[in-house]
């Protein structure tokens, strides 16, 4: 499991070797009531023992007698759009009517569906092919079967808005072929259409969910508590590692509503729950208020002395020195520094970060004795279905999970302690719903958190002005660290750092693990947010240094990757002329070169790679009372062909903002082990004054294989508002969140 965590999260990262085949499989066969049912998946070579192997399915198409066509995703929905997308690319090959399509999400099954995490940007990525194929062979089987009833051949027909027709424009619809269609063998293979003939691919879609969201009527996870459900909050320790001593209750249980009040254990690695003391109660107000009065001891543990200040100064320490060489060196970096009379260097800190999702975290659990049934808005059912058997020693065949839409992941809503916490509570109350629902409180001091860092880089130029040394230190706490060994410990961390494609004779990248208590996790975009902050920031500074227009100077230096690492597979090389194409547009969009800014504006810019998709982006920026007015944000990406503008734009456009918010103002602190914020009083959000006044988006599409768009945008926003901040104070900014007092 932890395995396929990591593929699903870092698409071309190295792991542990392993090697894997994939086979495609397809059953197609008749339902009740006389309609078609399509059940495909990817297979690894491991999941076929024989030939009567049952077939597993990641994904269903339902077609029904009176031609509608349900078609069930195996992702988690949490705003990106992942239901809609999805769902174009089977109706696109399928030659379906797309207003006679309807979604329905799929219940944790593993062997129905396979992997069903939702994370790394990797949904329309992972499914681009296998779905196409499978509803292009789908497409074939009902032509076969109209060609009988026309009694021409194949070649003489089409498909057109879920109807097979003849060439004397005669039609039978998908429904009305669904039962002899089901009689058929599916083609071994088939020719998918190409981009030209896309009807539905790269049109413009409302998301399937938007007029249900809009309307108040779509179903979140704290929406889907079953009738007579209780209500259960828990009083985690309050600081990492610590213990419950003793506890009294007597007050608590004195609140009108209270039901009950128990002690829960700690689940250990790689799940992470928290001792806690559960109220349960038979409303949420009551909930809370028993727990307010609760009166709890606690035992502190190992991290009782952690603080952000020591980790901070324990990170400048790590990166003043050597560490761990994350790539093979080019050249001798030390050496060239060493020698050198003119040395530029500078060191870039960023905090710990929370997810602050809009939906607080919650999850509602029913054992009945013998088996568990959960409700829950969660990024990786499989892993917290098995987190759950885990814990509660009940086999995961008799785990139902149910996944619910959820107001915002961002990551968080991968780990699968609130899944295994609810399970665990609600085995104590046998046949009774139990939500177990999370306060602001909660959520902000019991997150896992997007880890601090702290880059250093030492370089030199040569006489054009171009780096002739680099050298890179990191120091960070390693997400792996969290779950169990920190295996491959800083080559994730170092995403957008150790492989940049700045060409320089002499690079190194090095890396030290900071040990923490504090759990981390996975925060949108992950490493790459802190990694392109520093260097993209880094990047100015020699730019200045040597002279140079910045988006120029970047131009330039990119070059062919020819480190070590990141492994580059087949299917997603990493491409120079790619990160070349999104600086070009972004220079063309902002009018870069002759930008006819008001004065007192500025303009700053940045690029990345993250999750295989290219990102450059342009801010513009004026100051007024001494805090920084962002006017325009200009973002050109490459993700491969989009699947749905619509909703492409919306995802870029979220990245912006959340890129934005933790630049001006989100930051966690850590003091005696113990988290210091504690909702948005304290934890600053973006506000909407705060926002960009417009964003233009342009997309450079290649011929390639699409990747990703959850996450891209968020990179470089940040290094782009610090560098156009410097144009107009003079000061570089090297610290997040940005403060100009």
């Amino acid at each position: 499991m932890r395995k396929e965590i990591l593929d699903t999260l870092y698409p071309n990262r190295v792991h542990e070797p392993y090697t894997i085949s994939r086979r495609h499989f397809l059953k197609i066969s008749a339902v009740a009531g006389g309609g078609l049912l399509l059940s495909t998946r990817v297979f690894s070579k491991a999941d076929v023992q024989s030939e009567d192997t049952d077939f597993l399915a990641n994904a269903f198409v339902k077609i029904e007698k009176d031609n509608t066509t349900t078609i069930t995703i195996a992702k988690s929905e949490m705003g990106q759009g992942v239901r809609t997308s999805l769902a174009l690319l089977i109706a696109e090959e399928l030659d379906l009517d797309w207003k006679a399509v309807k979604i329905k999400q799929a219940v944790n099954n593993p062997k129905k569906y396979g992997r069903q995490g939702t994370g790394g940007s990797g949904s329309v990525r992972d499914n681009w092919l296998p779905l196409r194929e499978s509803a292009g062979k789908l497409r074939q089987v009902l032509l076969q079967a109209a060609s009988k009833i026309f009694n021409q051949s194949v070649n003489n027909l089409k498909t057109e808005n879920g109807k097979v027709i003849d060439s004397k424009g005669n039609s039978l619809s998908y429904g009305e072929l669904a039962k002899d269609a089901a009689k058929l063998i599916p083609p071994d293979t088939v020719t998918l259409k190409s981009a030209k003939d896309f009807k539905l691919i790269g049109k413009e879609h409302t998301g399937v969910d938007v007029d249900d969201i809009v309307c108040g009527k779509a179903k979140y996870g704290i929406d889907s508590a079953p009738e007579n459900c209780v209500y259960a909050v828990v009083a985690r320790t309050p600081e990492f590692g610590a213990t419950i001593d003793s506890f009294d209750a007597t007050e608590c249980k004195k609140v009108k509503g209270v039901l009950k009040v128990f002690q829960i254990q700690a689940v250990a690695a790689p799940v992470n729950t928290k001792h806690g003391v559960v109220v349960i109660a038979n409303n949420t107000w009551s909930a809370m208020q028993g727990k307010s009065l609760l009166k709890i001891n606690w035992k502190s543990g190992n991290h009782a002395s952690e603080s952000s200040e020591d980790y901070r100064k324990t990170m400048l320490e790590n990166v003043s020195k050597p560490g761990i060489e994350l790539v093979n060196k080019q050249g001798d970096p030390d050496a060239v520094l060493k020698s050198s009379q003119s040395v530029i260097s500078a060191t870039y800190e960023v905090p710990f970060i929370a997810h602050s999702t809009m939906e607080p975290m919650n999850c509602t659990a029913l054992f009945d004795g013998e088996n568990i049934k959960i409700w829950a808005p969660t990024q990786f059912p499989n892993w917290a279905a098995s987190s759950v058997a885990g814990a509660t020693r009940v086999s995961e065949d008799k785990i139902e999970l149910y996944v619910t839409l959820m107001g915002g992941g961002f990551g968080r809503r991968i780990n699968p302690d609130v899944v295994t916490e609810a399970a665990l509570i609600a085995k104590e109350l046998p046949n009774q719903a139990v939500q177990v629902f999370w306060s602001r409180e909660d959520d902000i001091q019991n997150d896992f958190y997007r880890p601090p860092a702290v880059h250093r880089f030492d370089a030199t130029l040569d006489q054009d002005g171009n780096p002739h040394a680099f050298r890179h230190r990191l120091s960070t706490p390693a997400i792996n660290a969290t779950l169990g060994p920190a295996l491959n410990a800083g080559r994730g961390e170092a995403d957008g750092t150790a492989n940049m494609l700045y060409r320089c004779p002499n690079r190194s990248s090095e890396y030290t693990m900071l040990i923490s208590g504090v759990y981390r996790g996975w925060w949108r975009a992950v490493h790459t947010t802190h990694g392109t902050f520093a260097l993209e920031c880094f990047m100015d500074e020699l730019a200045e240094k040597a002279g140079e227009d910045e988006l120029d100077y970047r131009l330039n230096l990119i070059d062919e990757y020819t480190m070590e690492y990141p492994a580059q597979s087949e299917k997603f090389p990493i491409q120079n002329e790619r990160l070349k194409g999104v600086l070009k547009e972004v220079e063309k969009i902002s009018n870069w070169k002759n930008p006819k800014l008001p004065k007192g504006h500025a303009y700053g810019v940045a690029c990345a790679i993250d999750h295989l998709s290219y990102c450059a982006e342009v801010v513009e920026v004026s100051i007024e009372k001494d805090q920084p007015v962002i006017h325009n944000v200009y973002v050109a990406v490459d993700c491969g062909p989009v699947v749905n503008p619509n909703g492409a734009r919306a995802q870029l456009e979220g990245g912006v903002h959340q890129a934005l918010s933790v630049a001006l103002g989100e930051k966690i602190t850590i003091k005696d082990g113990k988290v210091q914020q504690s909702n948005f009083h304290d934890y600053q959000l973006l506000r909407i004054n705060q926002a960009p006044k417009n964003i233009k988006i342009s997309f450079v599409q290649t011929d390639t294989h699409p990747t990703g768009l959850g996450e891209p945008s968020v990179p470089p926003l940040a290094p782009a508002l610090a560098n156009a901040l410097y144009k107009l104070t003079g000061q570089r900014i090297r610290t997040l969140p940005i403060n100009l007092g």
